[in-house]
């Protein structure tokens, strides 16, 4: 029984990572809290959802879905993030939330107000042993969540791109300075933020084989709560944040039973942690 729920937690902990690493990156780069990735998390959904329709090709509609999700990115960094950068941080902060709105509203007049049914027949079943079942789709989201996160560590640690990264995250003005190209640094990093958030609305589509348009309300302020009590603007500490979640969600509501509802546990875990250790689990010190 242990074994299963936190197998379950992993799950959904991988989930939670992929969902607020665009929010933690975006934020370590331009100090901006990004609530329209949570929109690129239902956008991703419906995109994976109509290219499964039309191809009845999962891996095919995944991949155009995080494509067509990452070069939204880019767009909404343009013409919304970066004409803002000189403004007090409020400003971007209320604009990424009436453009979630409208993201809500705007696939609510695309595809219609109702739930619609995202059933994806996998070319494997399940695995089984005695006591612990791991459905197709558990298999799938424990795979791709690895390897995207994975990816990102490589790239932020191995690459020029990552120092870039890191670079600007630690000064924007010197980083520019010394000849890193910002615009390119910020573009890919929106790109890749919003491309796993769309990974992670495809994944909870399956997972629960439905979408709709305000399914992005929940991981909107659970990624806030994930960014900041990994430390806010450190992609390992969301991580981390996000696995602990996970595993604490799954194992109160498994064990102890819903005296609270499930998404206010991971609220009550970031009180508890933080009244610990406030500046978040990896934080640098100034």
């Amino acid at each position: 029984m242990i074994v299963q729920q936190v197998l379950n937690g992993l799950v959904i902990g991988g989930v939670y990572a992929l969902t607020a690493m665009g929010a933690s990156m975006v934020y370590g780069i331009l100090r901006i809290l990004d609530l329209a990735s949570a929109g690129a998390y239902a956008i991703g959904a419906y995109a994976g959802l109509f290219l499964y329709i039309a191809t009845d090709n999962i891996a095919l509609s995944f991949l155009g879905a995080i494509l067509l999700t990452g070069f939204f990115g880019t767009a909404v960094q343009k013409f919304l993030y970066i004409p803002m950068l000189n403004r007090p941080p409020i400003v971007p902060l209320i604009a990424s939330i009436g453009l979630f709105i409208f993201i809500q509203d705007l696939l609510r007049l695309i595809a219609g107000p109702r739930i619609r049914e995202f059933q994806v027949q996998l070319p494997y079943g399940a695995w089984k042993s005695e006591g612990l079942t791991v459905n197709p789709t558990w298999i799938l989201i424990l795979i791709l969540a690895a390897i995207f996160l994975v990816f990102l560590w490589y790239l932020l640690t191995h690459t020029r791109i990552g120092l870039a990264w890191r670079a600007t995250a630690q000064d924007l003005e010197i980083a520019k300075a010394m000849g890193v190209n910002i615009n390119k640094v910020v573009a890919l990093n929106f790109f890749l933020g919003y491309s796993f958030a769309a990974a992670a609305g495809i994944m909870v589509g399956m997972l629960y084989s439905s979408v709709f348009p305000t399914m992005g309300d929940v991981p909107a302020y659970k990624m806030l709560a994930l960014i900041v009590l990994g430390g806010l603007g450190s992609p390992v500490g969301t991580v981390i944040a996000a696995l602990i979640i996970g595993l604490v969600e799954t194992l109160v509501a498994g064990y102890i039973g819903f005296f609270l509802p499930r998404d206010a546990i991971a609220f009550v875990a970031l009180i508890i942690i933080l009244l610990v250790k406030p500046e978040g689990l990896m934080s640098k010190k100034a």
